[in-house]
């Protein structure tokens, strides 16, 4: 079986890319395209790759604004000339379900999220986007478009993998398919429990928008706990200025200093409402409990009152409510890092070359005359 695979973009390192690692483990010969890969953003870590980006790499700005080409998407996921392979495996979040491929190749897409900005964070993107008021203006236009673009995409596609339950609905209600649900991959083995817990929550997070740091920074400022935050992103000068002395930003750090501050926290806090949530489970990982926004993938991997808590709005005041009367003596780390272990890579490996390989022979069934 000769298999290829597809990626959005390479442009910077989270969940998906992670995804995108362990395919390529399980098919080391897959060649990956994608409409553009960044070097200076994503190091080393992808050098191994047979990366195949679109026309798009090669436009002005392409590799470091390609957000500019945003109606020329489709076009370029769909002039890569994928008949040489058995199976395309896409890992999208957006374009690359999009592919066109013969009728005998088999198309699995491992969906992160029916595309965020074109369905049920439409009205929320174009509101928060920082551009002139004639271009806000216009952008509905465009996205009506490209909506029904990824609505014909979505029935390309011969059998979904989604990332979580929440995931599941969503590929239903919007692309009416049915799909399969394999939670991402952890590296539960990577996260040990700590014998000392020191006195700071905990976030760590791209610094974007939906992340939802503002809310947890905005509860912290009230409430005078230390909270300490990992990551970088465009909203890092922002959040810093909204900070109080209690909030310290550590930056990006290395997996080695991230896993000791995960493994010391008092509770890790997830803000945002996430399709699964990574970083929530790395915590747990770690035997610390999680104080989660109540909506999306927590609801998933969060066990009230055994591996974390939740706050009901997404306001500052709802989870202040809950961080203030917060015990973490209540939470047994070891019954913490037991029940992630479902979500460990080895499990992840197993469940998705079993379905690669029997859906694979389940569609050559259908080409045997």
């Amino acid at each position: 079986m000769k298999v290829a695979l597809i990626h959005d973009f390479f442009t910077q390192i989270g969940g998906a890319e992670k995804v995108l690692q362990v395919f390529h483990e399980l098919f080391p010969r897959a060649p990956v395209f994608t409409i553009v890969y960044d070097r200076d953003e994503v190091g080393n870590t992808f050098n191994h790759l047979d990366i195949r980006p679109s026309f798009i790499q090669k436009l002005p700005g392409g590799v470091k604004h390609y957000k500019w080409y945003l109606t020329l998407m489709p076009v370029a996921i769909e002039q890569f000339d994928l008949s040489l392979y058995d199976t395309v495996l896409s890992d999208s979040s957006a374009y690359s379900k999009g592919i066109v491929v013969r009728p005998e190749t088999l198309h699995i897409c491992y969906c992160h999220a029916p595309t965020r900005y074109l369905w049920n964070d439409t009205h929320k993107y174009t509101e928060e986007l920082k551009q002139p008021r004639i271009i806000k203006s216009l952008l509905p236009l465009f996205l009506h478009n490209i909506r029904i673009w990824d609505y014909m995409a979505a029935k390309r596609v011969d059998r979904f993998i989604a990332n979580s339950g929440a995931v599941a609905q969503r590929i239903k209600k919007y692309y009416n398919q049915e799909s399969e649900v394999i939670y991402p991959p952890v590296e539960v083995n990577k996260y040990q429990i700590s014998d000392k817990t020191d006195n700071y929550f905990l976030i760590v997070s791209r610094l974007r928008p939906y992340k939802r740091v503002d809310l947890a920074i905005e509860a912290f400022n009230a409430l005078g706990f230390p909270l300490k935050i990992i990551g970088i992103g465009e909203e890092y000068k922002k959040l810093k200025k909204m900070a109080k002395k209690n909030i310290e930003f550590l930056g990006p750090l290395c997996d080695e200093e991230k896993k000791k501050y995960l493994s010391r926290c008092i509770a890790f806090i997830h803000p945002q409402e996430e399709d699964f949530g990574i970083t929530a489970v790395e915590a747990m990982a770690s035997g610390r409990p999680v104080i989660a926004y109540r909506r999306g993938g927590a609801l998933e991997t969060i066990k009230e009152g055994i591996t974390g808590t939740f706050f009901e709005d997404q306001t500052p005041w709802s989870l202040v409510d809950i961080v203030r009367d917060f015990k973490p003596e209540k939470f047994d780390s070891q019954k913490i890092r037991q029940e992630v272990l479902k979500f460990d890579i080895s499990l992840f490996k197993e469940k998705v070359k079993n379905f690669v390989e029997n859906a694979y022979e389940e569609h050559k069934k259908k080409f045997e005359f």
